[in-house]
């Protein structure tokens, strides 16, 4: 690999997740937008500024002949259906979570989504985990028991967040398509469904004021497509340059920005029963990790031969 290409590579995907670790921020700025108004918004105008993007790069054919094979594929089409859902369901769950101050509960869900992932793939694609990944699994599975006993109050908007994007992903699997294409089409679905609900809920509110049309809020929503758009974009075009293993480790930049800004910005309560559950996710994680490495995959088989020589 062009060592050039791998350093882009690099950089476009740590700031892709740089960018979601700090998204609560942008979040946090809608005071007195409801998180409905807001993912409403943020379907919509996610959808203009892709429209606006195969525009000015001249992929609008290419994208409508995309959207022809995927209607005549009734699994595509179910499968980008679901996507789209899914998808939606993990922003609301996400804007709701940062605006009622728990912003610590979202960056536990996406320290687990790997987790899930591992166990979805296990489930439904019948992938075979090694011991360790089952053994991470295991560890973070009793942080999130632990936390779950220590307060009474079972972690739900850290598994929703983490079921829905892990089942995001798995969906993604099913549909082979273009990234720029995926996302326009994902937003494209629901963005009718995204534009009732502001005409019919939000032009008489303040959160829809026609009358004050530049105002600060309604110029941040305006934004939230190319907010919502722009990270994703450099996601995909940094997976491409760098192995999978540098995408796993990079991901694990975005749930620590949120946990910082949880803690250090909105002051919310970081206990010991959260200290523990994360100290058992976070060595789950990196177990994860390691045990994904060619290294430590070369470690083993030795390990395995010398037991072989002494039996």
């Amino acid at each position: 690999m062009d060592n050039k290409e791998f350093k882009i590579g690099i950089i476009y995907a740590a700031l892709s997740y740089i960018l979601w670790g700090f998204l609560p921020i942008y979040w946090k700025a809608f005071d007195n937008v409801s998180a409905g108004a807001i993912l409403a918004h943020r379907i919509v105008w996610s959808f203009v500024f892709m429209v606006f993007l195969l525009l000015i790069t001249r992929s609008w054919r290419s994208f409508v002949k995309e959207c022809v094979q995927i209607w005549h594929d009734k699994k595509k089409l179910i499968g980008i259906s679901m996507a789209s859902l899914v998808i939606s369901i993990n922003w609301l769950i996400f804007i709701w979570a940062v605006n009622s101050d728990h912003v610590i509960q979202a960056s536990l869900g996406y320290y687990i989504n790997p987790l899930i992932s591992i166990l979805l793939g296990m489930l439904v694609l019948k992938e075979k985990l090694t011991r360790w990944q089952v053994f991470s699994f295991i560890l973070a599975g009793i942080g999130v028991i632990y936390l779950t006993f220590n307060f009474g109050v079972f972690p739900w908007i850290s598994i929703v967040l983490a079921l829905s994007f892990g089942l995001y992903g798995l969906l993604k699997k099913t549909v082979d398509i273009n990234s720029m294409f995926g996302l326009t089409i994902e937003t494209m679905i629901v963005c009718p469904f995204a534009f009732i609900f502001l005409l019919t809920t939000q032009v008489n509110a303040s959160t829809f004021q026609f009358e004050h049309l530049w105002s600060a809020t309604t110029v941040l929503l305006l934004g939230s497509g190319i907010a919502t758009a722009v990270p994703l974009l450099l996601f995909a075009s940094g997976a491409k340059r760098i192995p999978l293993s540098m995408v796993g480790f990079l991901q694990y930049f975005a749930p620590t920005l949120m946990l910082i800004l949880g803690v250090f910005l909105y002051h919310e309560v970081f206990t010991h029963a959260h200290l523990i559950a994360f100290i058992c996710i976070w060595t789950a994680l990196g177990i994860y990790t390691v045990s994904r490495t060619k290294w430590f995959n070369r470690f083993e088989q030795k390990l395995a031969r010398g037991n072989r020589k002494l039996s």
